[in-house]
């Protein structure tokens, strides 16, 4: 069985951004600051049983320390509350049926020359014999996002829309899944199926999460272990990606590391941290590496999971314009202004700005360097793709401009995506 959990290649390790509440510091701090007096402190066994006959007991019993404890049950209790969401989907294609057909292997002799080899009816190769079959050709990971059947899955479980899907709930039961929605920007889709009273998952703030803290993953590994749970920390943070499998290719910013082993088969499945909040959505793993996986934020996905409840389909904001991302080189090289940015210039896939875009009517001009979106700067670890896609359709923005080395200030209403 094929699959569908992409092999990635990086192509750039950014700067890590982390920004937690006091209160989770605080938290946090207190927590360790106990767990090392813990470990640190004289180790004194317990009083063993009283004696007897002047003889001792040889064997004492050693607690676990409280700390592991909590964290142990902290575990078990943020998968209880998940996993009844998570889900499992197969993917089934209509596939040629392949048989055996007479083959003649000496058929480009000459004729006299034949009859020296015998009777050739024995031969036989594979041949396609015009029928088909419907067969599992992979599978992916969900989890569901409203009781009446939405799930949240990855774009690349369900591209093929050739294909029929399968969800397989928690307590066995399938259903099929009709694909709602594919986010034309990231690898994100939402699927439907018809049923009600689902049990569903709680949704975190990835916007929060630290370096170290514990991460979940939940999937079904291999495309046959339905809800595996694997346990790691976050190893990263604001990773970018390039991404590939099943013949596409695609680049990923932004997303969370994980130690949590992801495997083929867990794309589509929860990222969860202790309190049984999903963080992100698992989406691809490293080749020939050790439990190096990458997962979206799951910020990233509550733009598309509103859209398809109000809309039904998933509204992605657009700008119109095509962009070369400024360094400090690119700069220097060709003696620009500003050494940070977005700058405005076409290629042989368009022009710099997309005819009647919103870029056009807000007067952005190629050439112009966009150096910042409602006063936050974009740099090598603040895109402007990134920066537009936190924003809905219909949003006005403020872009800043560079333009000759004067500063615009453009106020642009965004629109609806092209498909």
């Amino acid at each position: 069985m094929q699959n569908r959990t992409r092999i990635f290649t990086i192509v750039l390790a950014a700067v890590v951004i982390a920004g937690a509440l006091a209160t989770v510091q605080s938290a946090r701090a207190t927590f360790l600051g106990d767990l090392w007096q813990n470990l640190t402190k004289p180790f004194s066994p317990p009083a063993g049983p009283p004696s007897v006959g002047g003889a001792t007991s040889s064997t004492t019993s050693v607690p676990l320390y409280k700390p592991a404890l909590d964290y142990e049950q902290a575990v078990v209790g943020a998968v209880k509350k998940a996993s009844p969401a998570v889900v499992s989907i197969t993917i089934s294609k209509n596939v040629p049926i392949i048989e055996q057909c007479p083959y003649n292997p000496f058929s480009d002799l000459p004729p006299e020359f034949q009859q020296f080899f015998g009777d050739n009816g024995s031969f036989t190769q594979p041949c396609d014999s015009g029928k088909t079959q419907l067969q599992e050709v992979g599978g992916g990971s969900g989890f569901v996002i409203s009781s009446d059947g939405l799930i949240l899955t990855n774009k690349h479980v369900v591209s093929d829309t050739k294909a029929s899907y399968t969800v397989l709930t928690n307590d066995g039961k399938k259903y099929d899944a009709k694909v709602l929605a594919r986010d034309p920007s990231q690898d994100l889709a939402v699927v439907k199926i018809t049923a009600s009273g689902l049990p569903t998952v709680e949704l975190g703030d990835s916007s929060s999460i630290e370096l170290g803290q514990t991460a979940i993953a939940i999937g079904n590994a291999l495309g046959e272990f339905r809800n595996t749970v694997s346990v790691g920390v976050v190893s990263g943070l604001a990773r970018n990606i390039t991404a590939s499998g099943a013949g596409t290719s695609e680049s990923l910013s932004g997303l969370i590391q994980t130690d949590a082993a992801i495997n083929p088969g867990n794309s589509g499945g929860p990222l969860l941290n202790l309190k049984g909040q999903v963080i992100g959505i698992d989406t691809a793993i490293a080749q020939n590496a050790q439990n190096i996986g990458f997962a979206i934020p799951i910020n990233r996905a509550k733009r598309d999971i509103n859209s398809v409840k109000t809309s039904g389909e998933i509204q992605v904001p657009f700008l119109g314009v095509r962009y070369i991302a400024v360094t400090a080189d690119l700069a220097k090289q060709q003696k620009l202004s500003v050494d940070h940015g977005a700058l405005v210039r076409g290629s042989n896939d368009g022009p710099a700005i997309t005819p009647d875009s919103p870029a056009a009517k807000a007067g952005i001009q190629a050439e112009d360097i966009i150096t910042a979106v409602d006063g936050t700067t974009l740099n090598q670890d603040h895109q402007l793709g990134d920066s537009i896609s936190g924003h809905a359709v219909g949003d006005t923005v403020t872009v800043t401009v560079n333009r000759g080395g004067k500063e615009l200030k453009l106020q642009v209403t965004l629109a609806k995506r092209p498909q």
